[in-house]
């Protein structure tokens, strides 16, 4: 097997957990990308794993595994799932557990905070202790306004799901919660801790669920600053896909902490 560059990919062969991000890697919006159901089964059908790593919390789990059944991937569950909100959970229990919380995000996020046992205000209010902002396409002045409001006001942490700078969508992308926090940055003076990809928690958690060694697991994804440097700083091997973000320029520019392993035009060239 070679990948994009011609360099011996047989690598890839031996390994039994697959990683992988979801916008840009293996849909965009709502068309799944070519050869991603068969490679799926083919991952089971050898006896491995696999598991979706994404930055974008604006779905629930379960709002996730709704949609890719309507894009056709069956046979899914909560197991194959780690995203950026329930990494923000983790964190959030563990600093802030009995602490209210405002956060900024969908319908969905705001959910699944409650679901997990949070105490979530959208609401200005002084016994905030933290404030969380995730990628939101449902954005309006209002959400912006209180937050600022709060990061102004209040002198407490701030923290944000994901660093990405845009979210691909079927004409090209949107800002994603990177930029929306550059906003923010600019009318408060605020910056956020990042919570998701490229911290390396996701890929740890499931090697420690599923059992798997570090030489097991490979990360596969389009973006080179969060997919590609997560699998880098938790020590495994990463494929960049050519179906998102990074282009042939980028990775040629790219630095040794967001440089891939193998580089594909997509996922369906596993298959080869």
């Amino acid at each position: 097997m070679k990948d994009y560059f011609g360099r011996n990919a047989d690598g890839l062969k031996t390994k039994k957990l697959y990683l992988f991000d979801m916008d840009g890697t293996i849909y965009r919006e709502n068309d799944l990308f070519d050869g991603v159901t068969e490679l799926l089964e083919k991952i089971k059908a050898e006896g491995g794993r696999f598991a979706f790593i994404t930055n974008n919390p604006s779905k629930s789990v379960k709002d996730y595994i709704k949609k890719l059944n309507r894009l056709g991937i069956n046979g899914i569950n909560g197991d194959n799932f780690f995203t950026s909100a329930q990494a923000a959970v983790m964190i959030m229990k563990e600093k802030f557990r009995d602490r209210l919380i405002y956060a900024q995000g969908t319908k969905s996020f705001i959910k699944e905070l409650k679901a997990s046992g949070l105490s979530v205000t959208q609401k200005f209010t002084t016994e905030i202790a933290a404030v969380l902002v995730a990628f939101d396409p449902e954005i309006t002045g209002k959400k912006l306004r209180t937050t600022c409001e709060v990061l102004t006001k209040l002198d407490v942490p701030y923290y944000a799901t994901n660093p990405d700078w845009v979210c691909p969508v079927d004409f090209g992308s949107i800002p994603d919660c990177g930029s929306m926090c550059v906003g923010i940055e600019y009318a408060t003076g605020k910056k956020p801790v990042f919570i998701g990809k490229p911290e390396p928690t996701m890929i740890f958690e499931l090697m420690k669920k599923f059992k798997y060694s570090k030489e097991e697991t490979v990360v596969v994804g389009d973006r080179l600053y969060t997919d590609i440097a997560s699998g880098v700083n938790a020590g495994v091997d990463t494929v960049c896909v050519l179906s998102g973000e990074a282009t042939l320029a980028d990775i040629e520019r790219a630095g040794e902490k967001d440089t891939p392993t193998f580089v594909l035009n997509g996922v369906k060239n596993f298959l080869d």
